[in-house]
């Protein structure tokens, strides 16, 4: 018998990848996608050859260590001393049953039929590689060793055995050793599968890929209908980056085998990491229904399904029953109930997902995800201290877990320490520089310092790690609508539904360009999709009520009252924003107490985002002290709505009405020169006209005015559109006034009046207002008309019967009762 065709050599290939998750990715955490490559060029690497010095240095190593053998094998346990001689026949009878009992995987008894053989004929090669098999799987690495080169010494042109002995040494982590015996042994038998499949994982473990991709193709160039070879192949061209290169290796092996699981499945994880998640689905459940005990595929499956669930919710159930079917397989599997527990999450099912992530912890204490996981269902359910807990007890088994520095991160910023958060976020990064979603977090930080540029760039950056990162282009919309760009955070919002056509938020957010550009009827389709997606979502909610008051929509009126009604009640009980803006407040059957409750909420938004400027509020011992050596009054107007606006239109000649000897007028604009006479006339009016619309911070902002010495600083936007009350929020001025623009309470204990009057704001109400109640003789409001059309004021629209020398030319145009008029004017009517 060919001693070639009966060695049983232990093949060192590549575990079967099959895209089983592994530790799970903690929530937030992008991975990296491969880079597609070239087509596969199968002559493009030749295998390298031993140098000859090299292969002579080896035999004769091999050559000492046989004679060392001898010795060795005289006084090895289990050696069979005397009996007859066995026939021929019966040596071949005996060593068909010890490869039949390796082959069970009982390997006392092959090796006691070897030793009956070996004990006449220690030159038996076929015995000697079986020996040296059967102590490999024993992890006797030492006595396969000595039995591989036996059978070297018996026949020094045994392929097998140089295999064989290859394999000892890279189990014992010897690589360059191993790599010159696969070599050798591929070089002494060019046609031997075995050696090219060891040599292929020798030189992954190596990090020589290309070289491996080549001893792949040589094995397969000898027997092309090597189905799981070739699926190894695919698994190291993936693993590579080489997608559709894999792709056809995985194709090529189910042509050749149908029924092949491992390949559909690879398949599906190909799939899966183009982005085809509907294909992938059907190529893992595909490969569970051709072999049901398929651990890795239930799980793919899951994996998979899983992350379907932004198509389709319903997707949930079906991930539920594959991570289920899967620990009816495996029950102590750690990260599948890590997996469950992520799916229960996702579901709302909270306290199902803590009790699932602690089983899965209790199998696998060494689980920095699982602690991860774990601490954002805890804070989910408000336990802080506990999620804090576990994400510190994940960084302590990991300190380079990137995904429990930003999950903590996340924490401490809602803490309002920024400073640490921002050290943790850039930590994160650091770690894992192409973290999609720490670049996003700390985006969302910098757009709330007012570093809004800054705040765009790590948004892209997130965007180009993740270009399917729905919740960065959302984000990055927000920003620009605060930078006032419109047009391309419409395009953010758009690209974020087109990832993600279930992103309630995104419709939201879109809704409220519709809404503040004019559009009401695409405002409010877009709130109604946002809450069929997202049934329980207050600010669509608070949102599109708003829309239909304004377009007089009174449908279901008071059931919808009641709603918002209970919402913001809800939301002030639970120390929340309210979604109701207070200046719509003033629109709803709200009471005075829950109105300037709303106005506070929105103050203390203000307070804490100038808290993350870490610029502290100005102080000043005496207030009405003299600023900056001036001996008048510096009087400041702060608005965005210097320009063609109604606050403009009503105030323009007020800045010049000042007595000049006494006060000193500043004017500090928040909106850029709209080229309109409203706005020069301002700047004409003022004594100081200063354009902040460039100085995004507003930190820097609050500096500007306080370097100018205001004395008294008028808000004259309050929660309008284009308001910045984070400057106030800073104190800039010692005394800080609300006037015209916001005719309601600021809320804000950085406003210390509000220039009202006795109808407006009767004393009765007085408690309905933060401030203290400035009163004017008559009103607060003003009109510019008296300055705009004095020529007016000279003359009678009507010729009146009374004082008959004044007249005017007024034409009446469709009147159905002439009567009222007739009765004091003269009427002529137009022929």
């Amino acid at each position: 018998m060919d001693p070639s065709k009966q060695a049983f050599l232990i093949q060192q290939s590549l575990n079967k990848f099959v895209g089983a998750t592994g530790e799970q990715l903690a929530p937030g955490a992008v991975p990296q996608q491969p880079v597609l490559a070239a087509g596969l060029a199968p002559s493009a690497h030749a295998l390298t050859s031993l140098q000859g010095h090299h292969l002579n240095s080896m035999v004769a190593a091999i050559q000492k260590q046989a004679q060392q053998n001898v010795t060795f094998m005289q006084n090895s346990p289990g050696t069979v001393q005397g009996g007859s001689q066995l026939a021929p026949l019966d040596v071949a009878a005996i060593t068909e049953k010890a490869h039949r009992l390796y082959q069970a995987g009982d390997y006392a008894n092959a090796e006691r039929h070897c030793l009956m053989i070996y004990q006449q004929d220690r030159t038996n090669v076929s015995v000697l590689l079986l020996l040296s098999s059967i102590h490999f799987q024993l992890k006797n690495l030492e006595k396969s060793k000595q039995f591989s080169t036996m059978a070297i010494q018996a026949n020094s042109q045994c392929a097998e055995a140089y295999s064989n002995l290859g394999n000892v040494f890279k189990e014992r982590g010897e690589l360059a050793e191993a790599l010159e015996n696969y070599k050798y042994a591929v070089r002494l038998k060019p046609d031997f599968i075995d050696g090219y499949i060891n040599l292929a994982a020798a030189l992954v473990a190596g990090g020589d890929l290309d070289q491996a991709v080549a001893a792949y193709l040589s094995a397969l160039n000898y027997n092309p209908e090597l189905y799981c070879v070739r699926s190894d192949l695919g698994n190291l061209l993936k693993a590579m980056g080489r997608l559709e290169d894999a792709k056809i290796c995985y194709l090529k092996a189910i042509e050749t085998q149908p029924q092949f699981a491992v390949a559909w499945s690879n398949l599906g994880c190909v799939f899966n990491a183009q982005g085809e998640i509907w294909l992938a689905i059907h190529h893992f459940e595909k490969a569970v229904q051709l072999d049901p005990n398929f651990l890795d595929a239930y799980i793919n499956l899951g994996n998979v399904l899983k992350e379907a669930r932004i198509f389709d919710r319903t997707q949930y159930c079906r991930a539920v029953a594959a991570y289920l079917r899967a620990l009816n397989l495996a029950s102590n599997h750690a990260v599948v109930h890590g997996n469950l527990a992520c799916v229960y999450y996702e579901q709302g099912l909270i306290d199902l997902a803590i009790d699932t992530y602690r089983r899965a912890i209790e199998l696998q204490p060494n689980f920095p995800d699982a602690y991860c996981n774990l601490a954002n269902a805890l804070k989910e359910k408000g336990l802080v201290q506990e999620a804090e807990n576990a994400y510190m007890t994940a960084l302590g088994l990991c300190p380079t877990h990137a995904d429990s520095q930003n999950n903590l991160a996340n924490i401490k910023r809602e803490q309002g320490k920024i400073e640490e958060a921002t050290r943790l976020y850039l930590k994160a990064l650091e770690i894992y520089p192409e973290f999609a979603a720490a670049h996003s977090n700390l985006a969302s930080i910098l757009q709330q310092q007012g570093k809004l540029q800054e705040a765009i760039l790590h948004y892209k950056e997130a965007i180009r790690i993740a270009p399917t990162f729905a919740d960065a282009y959302s984000n990055m919309g927000n920003t620009l609508k605060e930078m006032g760009d419109a047009a391309n955070a419409m395009q953010c919002y758009t690209r974020a539904i087109q990832i993600n056509p279930a992103f309630a938020d995104a419709h939201s957010n879109l809704a409220s360009i519709h809404k503040d550009s004019g559009n009401i009827p695409d405002a409010i389709q877009s709130y109604s999709t946002a809450l069929k997606l997202k049934p329980d979502f207050p600010d669509a909610f608070c949102n599109l009520a708003h829309c239909l008051q304004i377009i007089c929509d009174w449908t279901d009126y008071d059931n919808r009252m009641k709603r918002l009604v209970a919402i913001v009640d809800d939301q002030l009980s639970k120390k929340r924003l309210p979604s109701v803006h207070p200046h719509h407040s003033m629109l709803y059957p709200l009471t005075h107490q829950t109105r300037i409750a709303i106005a506070a909420k929105h103050a203390q938004l203000c307070t804490e985002k100038v808290a993350m400027l870490g610029h502290p509020p100005f102080h000043y011992p005496d207030r009405l002290s003299v600023r900056n050596g001036s001996t008048r009054l510096r009087v400041g107007y702060v608005s965005s709505d210097f320009g063609n606006h109604p606050t403009s239109h009503l105030m323009q000649s007020i800045p010049g009405m000042h007595d000049r000897s006494r006060v000193e007028v500043f004017c500090y604009a928040l909106s850029a020169n709209d080229g309109t006479n409203f706005r020069q006339k301002l700047m004409n009016e003022a004594e100081h006209f200063v354009d902040l619309s460039p100085i995004s911070c507003n930190g820097k902002a609050a500096d500007r005015i306080n370097q100018d010495g205001i004395h008294i600083l008028i808000n004259m936007n309050g929660y309008t559109k284009g308001a910045r009350n984070e400057i106030f929020a800073l104190r800039p001025a010692p005394i800080q006034v609300m006037w015209l623009g916001y005719p309601g309470t600021s809320g804000a204990p950085f406003m210390d009046y509000i220039i009202t009057d006795a109808v407006t704001s009767p004393l009765r109400l007085a408690y309905a207002y933060s401030e203290k109640l400035a009163y004017m003789p008559h009103t607060f409001f003003i009109g510019d008309h008296a300055q705009m059309l004095k020529h007016l004021t000279e003359r009678v629209i009507l010729r009146d019967k009374l004082a008959p020398a004044e007249k005017d030319n007024v034409a009446v145009v469709n009147a159905t009762n002439l009567e009222p008029l007739l009765s004091k004017a003269d009427v002529k009517a137009i022929e």
